[in-house]
């Protein structure tokens, strides 16, 4: 068990300073003050410090992404402490361009690994690719009977994509919404948005002449342009849920895409934030031909975090609910995930003043404390 004494908490609203027990992996307790006398008691003291949940990333590349400069260009896979290191207690892992050196079953493999050393984690199936590439040989299957698949990819309005026509568009996302019926899933079709003139267009037309809920199609890479992100503006004012991508350019950060929403009137408990860690990003001539290449990091979504807070003015638990509760609500993890409350998993970090992490903890395990690293990857 864990006991910290007299933090500040955040969960993610204001709750004061409390005393936090952790017992196993959940929170038991929540009080003004916990006395608990014993040597099998760990004792942290919160005092000057702050607990916040831990972060939940639903768009990393735990395989590694890449490739698409040949195959020097391939990303390696994540290791477990890139990610706590980053404060992120729950990852969604997922394939990218690459479901032909890359593969399905790679990706569940390395989601049970995660597991297995001490992080919470999930997969989506499929990739940029259609038909969808999966484990049983179908989207319905994945999703119901492989526990770690919460949900499916495709790619739209994209060079790389199969170009998809709406009609497959529409039964993709009917098969993602039975399988989550069907296993009490989330069941999300996360569609990675391009640069390409169509944008949401073939969304809004499958959700115009189908009965598909609006929330079973998730774009994401939403602010990768002006045009893109007007469109999405108006999908999460229809109920539709939007994620926005840490590392695009400055004009169009997550930060400043919520500032412009919230005075739209958006509904901001529709918009998550996401590192896409671990993939790579590139830039192509008129011609198509790539001039540079690069990786995104996941720790870009606790920069995030900490832009909002420090130089834009966000309040700490305003910021905290697009990479915590937001998510976790869209995952259908909540309460379960992304909060401090009594019963809810134990996975927070402990924060300094400047909000630079000092402790993890994740699944009640104590994976970095006081800026050491305790529990690193089996290869690291």
């Amino acid at each position: 068990m864990i006991l910290v004494k007299n933090i500040e908490i955040y969960g993610p609203e204001y709750m004061g300073i409390k005393d936090v027990l952790i017992s196993g992996a959940k929170i038991a307790l929540i009080e003004d003050k916990i006395e608990i006398s014993s040597n099998r008691i760990e004792k942290i003291d919160g005092s000057g410090k702050k607990m916040i949940p831990g972060f939940i990333d639903q768009h990393v590349h735990i395989t590694g992404g890449g490739g698409e400069g040949s195959f020097r260009t391939r990303v390696p896979e994540i290791t477990l402490s890139k990610l706590t290191k980053a404060g992120i207690t729950t990852v969604v892992g997922l394939l990218g361009t690459d479901s032909t050196t890359r593969s399905v079953e790679n990706l569940v493999a390395k989601t049970k690994a995660l597991r297995e050393e001490g992080i919470t984690a999930y997969a989506i199936t499929g990739s940029y690719e259609y038909p969808t590439k999966t484990i049983t040989g179908c989207v319905k299957k994945d999703i119901a009977f492989i526990d770690e698949i919460i949900g499916a990819k495709v790619a739209l309005s994209d060079h790389r994509s199969s170009s998809l026509s709406n009609d497959e568009l529409a039964r993709l996302a009917s098969d993602v919404r039975v399988a989550a019926m069907l296993s009490g899933k989330a069941g999300i079709l996360t569609v990675h948005m391009g640069n390409g003139e169509r944008g949401l267009n073939p969304i809004t037309d499958v959700l115009n002449n189908t009965d598909i809920p609006v929330r079973t199609i998730r774009p994401t890479h939403v602010n990768r342009k002006e045009e893109l992100l007007t469109q999405a503006l108006e999908y999460a004012k229809m109920g539709g849920i939007i994620d926005l991508t840490c590392g695009i350019y400055k004009d169009l950060s997550p930060a400043r895409v919520i500032m412009k929403a919230d005075q739209s009137g958006v509904p901001l408990e529709n918009i998550t934030i996401s590192s896409d860690g671990y993939g790579s990003w590139s830039k192509y001539d008129s011609s198509g031909n790539m001039i540079e290449i690069g990786v995104s990091q996941v720790d870009s979504l606790y920069n995030e975090f900490k832009t909002m807070v420090q130089e834009l003015g966000f309040d700490i638990d305003k910021a905290l609910a697009f990479v915590t509760t937001n998510v976790s609500k869209a995952l259908n993890l909540y309460p379960q995930k992304g909060t401090i409350s009594e019963d809810s998993d134990a996975d927070v970090l402990i924060i300094d003043d400047n909000l630079d992490i000092q402790t993890v903890i994740a699944n009640g395990k104590l994976m970095i404390d006081d800026g050491e690293i305790l529990v690193k990857g089996t290869y690291e």
